[in-house]
């Protein structure tokens, strides 16, 4: 379930690195024509501009989304288990603590 989610993100991660990647070329392209085009061109290479920043949001948006729920599912199945096993979780919050400070204090 999690290893899904996981390479879910990455392909959606993917799909966004590429529009970014595309919206960067098209930005420069934008860049150097601002000196030599007309109104018209400027205008259309602003539209195809809007158009990539706008796929690229809805891609953060898609992509986000699926680990936000599993996220949520997350939260609630650890809400239950803490409720129904406190001293369960005192303990693992404990060693966990514990390990950590046994790391922080040999560096």
């Amino acid at each position: 379930m999690i290893n899904q989610s996981v390479k879910e993100f990455d392909r959606a991660g993917s799909r966004i690195a590429a529009d970014f990647r595309a919206m960067i070329a098209d930005s420069e392209d934008l860049l150097k024509a601002a000196a030599t085009m007309s109104g018209e061109g400027l205008a259309a290479a602003r539209v195809k501009f809007e158009e990539k920043v706008s796929r690229a949001k809805t891609a953060l948006a898609d992509a986000s989304q699926p680990m936000l729920e599993k996220s949520r599912e997350t939260a609630a199945a650890v809400n239950v288990y803490v409720h129904d096993n406190p001293w369960s979780a005192v303990g693992v919050a404990a060693t966990a603590g514990l390990l950590m400070g046994i790391l922080v204090a040999k560096r």
